[in-house]
């Protein structure tokens, strides 16, 4: 199976469409105000417009309003939602798109319980644990923590670069990949030449998994 990549935390237009180019099958828009990486409308439909047909657009949100969250899905053609705060399943599910459920890896989480809770996701998004920051921290975990026989498909994130993916997809098996600050040269730019790695490296590591 091969492993799809999303690149998240986009503020650029150009930067999408060289990450397109490249192979990456998502990009993630992040409507959270505090991060550095936050689009408002216009910039994101504008990110959106330079992309080329059958890239996944992902929005990122956390604990945001269920009305704010439907002002931006009317003004923003996003294909699917990522939640990375404390948000409840009938709460992700109202939106009528598909959507993801982040679940930090802080000590004793319990991930077949987090599965069964959120369900009806297309899958969870594993990040790294630090308080008071629901993600984009640069840190990982032990990948050791996953389990491989979860009912729903892992995405994982945190601390991914070309320099460690493969060890990390070697360890996990995930469905997906999802990075921000490994392809980036300052929070929100993304590096082209770190992106280009970044799939090599997850192309490679697919081909050793085949032999």
């Amino acid at each position: 199976m091969r492993t799809r990549i999303k690149i998240c935390g986009f503020t650029r237009p150009d930067d999408a469409r060289q990450a397109a180019a490249l192979g990456v099958d998502a990009i993630g828009l992040v409507f959270y105000t505090p991060s550095p990486r936050a689009v408002d409308i216009a910039r994101a439909q504008a990110i959106i417009g330079a992309l080329p047909p059958f890239v996944s657009r992902v929005g990122l949100f956390v604990d945001e309003s269920a009305a704010q969250v439907q002002a931006v899905l009317e003004q923003v053609a996003l294909d699917s939602l990522q939640f990375h705060g404390d948000e409840a399943p009938d709460y992700c599910a109202q939106f009528g798109r598909p959507w993801l459920k982040a679940i930090r890896m802080r000590e004793g989480v319990d991930l077949a319980r987090e599965a069964e809770r959120y369900r009806s996701a297309t899958g969870l998004l594993l990040d790294a644990y630090r308080p008071g920051t629901p993600g984009g921290t640069g840190e990982s975990f032990a990948w050791s923590r996953v389990p491989q026989d979860l009912n729903l498909s892992i995405v994982l994130a945190g601390g991914l670069s070309s320099a460690n993916v493969a060890e990390a997809i070697a360890a996990v098996r995930p469905f997906a990949v999802d990075l921000s600050g490994g392809v980036e040269s300052a929070k929100g730019i993304k590096d082209v030449l770190k992106m280009a790695e970044l799939v090599d490296a997850v192309h490679a590591a697919d081909g050793r998994r085949k032999r």
